[in-house]
């Protein structure tokens, strides 16, 4: 039975699905009160604080001399999630703010997997990511829309040329937030399409 719409040809539909899975993996949240990561390197143990995390990886800001291409341990909680204890290996550094690459097994994943989306449901995390639709480039927001978002959320508006806002998983705003949103209207031009009732609820107030 036709349904009217055009066949997508196997192979592309595979194509389509491993780059959503690979955005996936990659895309970052921010937290707005960074949480504490437990530290184990060349015997030392210390504390850091998360910036970001996904699936891949995280940002640490920590005292610990962390090299790059080095493993160190690392053992953390996101906001009352089950406790992970992983191992990862240093990318990047920069002064004490530390790019880390987890080497993960499917257990941890599957923590880190839940921690992220608890996170974002409960507003203490925010993420954006962008995607285009019937010509339109759209910047999702969920979770949390507050001043963590600043840098991302301009960066977008300036660089990537967005056109949308979709609001629709936004699940706890604030005055910062909502001044981001009228300046992104005001000064780019742009819409907001889909709202959650979180959003709506603090837009009309």
């Amino acid at each position: 039975m036709s349904t009217g719409f055009p066949r997508i040809p196997y192979a592309l539909r595979q194509d389509i699905a491993a780059e959503m899975e690979e955005q996936r993996r990659h895309q970052r949240i921010r937290f707005a009160n960074p949480p504490p990561v437990r530290i184990g390197y060349g015997g030392t143990i210390a504390e850091g604080r998360l910036e970001n995390l996904s699936l891949s990886g995280f940002m640490v800001r920590t005292s610990v001399p962390l090299e790059v291409g080095k493993n160190f341990g690392c053992e953390f909680s996101v906001l009352g999630s089950s406790r992970i204890d992983a191992v990862a290996v240093t990318v990047s550094r920069l002064g004490n703010l530390c790019g880390a690459r987890f080497l993960a097994g499917p257990i941890n994943s599957l923590l880190i997997k839940d921690a992220i989306e608890e996170a974002i449901e409960s507003g203490q995390a925010s993420c954006v990511s962008t995607h285009i639709l019937q010509g339109r480039k759209i910047m999702v927001v969920a979770g949390g829309l507050n001043a963590t978002l600043e840098n991302d959320f301009n960066y977008a508006l300036t660089k990537a040329g967005i056109d949308e806002l979709d609001l629709s998983a936004v699940t706890r705003i604030d005055e910062a937030g909502l001044a981001l949103c009228k300046n992104a209207m005001r000064n780019h031009g742009i819409t907001i399409g889909a709202r959650s009732e979180c959003f709506m609820r603090a837009w009309k107030a």
